[in-house]
């Protein structure tokens, strides 16, 4: 008998295996009321789902949280993928998550995340595929429901940023099974009018009322539009694959007027600053223009024969007044030079000698007679004197020692000097 006998965690182990061997239980949706929701510090996130018949304890762990696209809490309607399994330490079996969605919106958000996956993989969200939205335009086509918020809001802030923006509006349906029809229609009609610009939107709903902005038929109308399109849907936290497809994406209608309608008024403020910076620059320039001429005209004057003729002239007179105060000065030098020659010839002149009282004594040949050893007796003399001249006859010759001769002299001038 106790072969039969098993512990309790060969049990668990079975039962783990029976539910891993089970097709169904590795995934499967399920959908309840969340409760005993708890975020654990390492990131895992435990809960319950209930309903009026049972609970079921259920996981998910931090390596799947990419699954939670929203912020979980108790009470919410839930749809749960994932697995059951055993948990084999407490013996009882709990649903693993892997993808959690809203409940009654997660069918649709499976739809949208496949479509997603799809048109992005053909390259219908590629940068490179987007046009550039014109900044000033002439018309601007909409494509929306004729009435509700988005219409006035887009009309009223066109009209306030510039009124001179012409709208078109295409009446379509936004909601319902003819809405991605009708959406589409209009997009063909603006494209074919020429609008410069196309929004496409709606105001704010739920996943199923802004649907038609889902629909593949509408993101490849959008693609494909020639004129750049400009998506407007809900409310800023609402995306839809019409935002991915167009060429830009407003998050609400007003946002889009804004994007598309270029503000009249910083236009002509800046047509104003502009203009101000064109005439100061004119001005600046003008100026520089004119000091250049001015300059131009004293280089033309300072190069003008006249006034090449007029330095000449100053130049000319420059060196005459050079050359005459040159000449005065060599006067001046030649003049100083002649009275100090003339003194000094005046010192040597006999006359001046002979008014001293001195006389000059020739032989009878009229030659200087300077030494007695060149008399003898009986020689006739001429003795100049300063008013007159006497003739004489030697009649002794005296000879004396030179240097009392000399001193002689010395003693008779210095007496004359007194």
């Amino acid at each position: 008998m106790t072969k039969n006998v098993y512990t309790v965690g060969q049990v668990n182990a079975y039962v783990k295996n029976m539910f891993t061997q089970d097709f169904m239980m590795n995934r499967i949706y399920v959908k309840g009321e969340v409760s005993n929701c708890k975020y654990h510090t390492s990131g895992h996130v435990y809960f319950t789902l209930k309903d009026e018949t049972g609970a079921l304890s259920a996981v998910l762990f931090a390596g799947h949280r990419k699954g939670l696209g929203f912020s979980m809490k108790n009470g919410d309607n839930v749809i749960v993928l994932g697995s059951i399994s055993v948990y084999e330490r407490d013996g009882k079996y709990q649903l693993y998550a892997r993808e959690i969605l809203p409940d009654g919106e997660g069918l649709l958000y499976q739809r949208f995340e496949a479509l997603k996956r799809e048109l992005q993989e053909m390259g219908m969200f590629a940068p490179e595929y987007k046009q550039p939205v014109p900044k000033y335009i002439q018309t601007l086509g909409i494509v929306t429901a004729p009435t509700g918020a988005a219409i006035r809001d887009i009309q009223n802030i066109s009209s306030r940023r510039n009124p001179y923006v012409q709208t078109i509006l295409y009446p379509a349906k936004v909601q319902g099974e003819k809405a991605a029809a009708s959406i589409v229609n209009g997009i063909h009609a603006l494209e074919q009018l020429g609008v410069d610009v196309m929004i496409v939107g709606r105001g704010g709903g739920s996943i199923e009322d802004l649907w038609a902005f889902n629909e593949e038929a509408v993101a490849r109308a959008i693609f494909e539009c020639s004129v750049p399109v400009i998506s407007a849907v809900g409310h800023e936290t609402d995306v839809t694959i019409a935002d991915y497809t167009a060429d830009l994406r407003a998050p609400t209608p007003s946002a889009a007027a804004e994007l598309a309608v270029y503000d009249v008024r910083e236009l002509e403020g800046s047509l104003l600053s502009m203009r101000l910076q064109l005439n100061r620059s004119i001005c600046e320039n003008l100026q520089r223009c004119q000091e250049k001429v001015r300059q131009h005209g004293q280089r033309l004057k300072l190069l003008s024969p006249g006034n090449k003729l007029n330095e000449k002239r100053q130049v000319a007179a420059d060196f005459e007044e050079k050359l005459r105060m040159r000449i005065e000065q060599k006067l001046t030098d030649r003049k100083h030079e002649m009275e100090l020659y003339a003194g000094r010839l005046e010192a040597l002149s006999p006359v001046k000698k002979l008014s001293m009282g001195y006389s000059f004594v020739a032989d009878q040949g009229g030659k200087s007679v300077r030494d007695v050893d060149m008399l003898k007796e009986g020689d006739l003399l001429h003795i100049h004197m300063l008013n007159g001249k006497v003739k004489a006859q030697v009649i002794d010759v005296e000879h004396r020692e030179r240097a009392s001769a000399l001193q002689e002299a010395e003693e008779r001038k210095s007496m004359i000097a007194y």
